[in-house]
């Protein structure tokens, strides 16, 4: 039997946003891409993930809010971890003062508008900010607005819920002793290179990849470099 790798999407994103990936880590693994329904807690969203794996060790990515969902189980769990992958992500919890309420306002309102005038439309002001702007108008873009436009404003807002309501997970990054990949795009405006090397530094012989020429959604804006760290970082 191959060894499992779960795969943890982001902010109201789904299989697509794998799919580049999915044909190579299916040669060595069995990929099971997560969803999480309606749940609004990244712990539920963690709790899930172990009910959904099969007994024993697997291998885990997390992609943006999915890499926190991937800190929660180890937060939950780490025994059954062998292997973590960390794309494009964070550990800091909702900034207290200003900057935090800053934060909760912009979700709330993206969160309104697709209740009032559909996924699609929220999701033409939210993306531009996440991709490198060479993908604005192209067909990766509209691919990128059809995956939002699958979900819906509940599922939205039940992600927003848990994201506003993060908890602080540097404290599990010590804790991680597996092979570790720390992934993101130059260019991702949302989660920066720099904050990214500060993951990698506080996991032991973590490897820090910085994919050149993308944003936020490096797996489908630069998915061979993505697919190729994936699976060197399988191969550890």
């Amino acid at each position: 039997m191959k060894p499992v790798l779960i795969l943890c999407p982001g902010l109201m994103c789904d299989d697509a946003v794998w799919a580049p990936q999915l044909p190579a880590l299916s040669a060595t693994h069995d990929c099971i891409v997560m969803d999480y329904g309606l749940r609004n807690t990244l712990a539920d969203m963690a709790r899930q993930v172990l009910e959904t794996a099969p007994p024993g060790v697997f291998a885990l990515a997390g992609h943006s809010m999915g890499g926190r969902v991937a800190l929660e189980v180890l937060r939950l769990a780490p025994q059954r971890v062998s292997h973590l992958a960390l794309l494009d992500t964070g550990t800091h919890p909702l900034a207290e003062g200003e900057p935090g309420i800053k934060e909760k306002a912009g979700r709330l309102a993206l969160v309104a508008l697709a209740k009032e005038q559909g996924m699609r439309v929220m999701g033409r002001q939210w993306l531009p900010n996440m991709v490198h702007p060479d993908v604005h108008g192209t067909p990766l873009f509209e691919s990128i607005l059809d995956m939002l436009e699958r979900s819906n404003p509940e599922r939205f807002a039940a992600q927003i819920h848990a994201l506003l309501a993060r908890p602080d997970a540097a404290v599990v990054l010590p804790t991680i002793s597996g092979p570790t990949l720390v992934l993101t795009g130059e260019q991702d405006l949302w989660s920066p290179p720099d904050q990214h090397a500060s993951i990698a530094r506080a996991i032991r012989g973590a490897e820090l990849a910085l994919v050149n020429h993308s944003g936020h959604m490096s797996t489908v804006e630069q998915p061979e470099a993505v697919t190729a760290a994936m699976v060197r970082w399988l191969q550890r």
